[in-house]
């Protein structure tokens, strides 16, 4: 059994993600690799007490780095776009970042 914790595992907070956050109600996280949609809803219901509308993943490649002589990649990583319904109230957690 997957605990809601291990599925949403942090926030993206970016320019484009604080102003979609404002004007469209999409909140944007990292989450599990092996998450569904579904897993993914019911996390961010009970994690945040609020009503998803709906949610939207993509799979973000990681992306070639380069230190001087030395070469690297950086993680690969899921994202997700969670939209509230507008009866919802909002994530507290991003209220003091607005």
């Amino acid at each position: 059994m997957k605990f809601a914790q291990d599925i949403i595992i942090k926030p993206i907070v970016t320019e484009h993600s604080m102003s979609i956050m404002r004007d469209q109600r999409k909140y944007t996280f990292v989450v599990a690799k092996d998450a569904n949609k579904i897993e993914i809803k019911k996390a961010a219901e009970e994690l945040f007490k609020v009503e998803v509308e709906s949610v939207n993943t993509m799979n973000m490649r990681g992306k070639n780095k380069r230190m001087g002589y030395t070469h690297g990649k950086t993680a690969s990583f899921k994202k997700a776009i969670i939209t509230l319904t507008e009866k919802s109230k909002t994530i507290e957690f991003f209220d003091s970042l607005m």
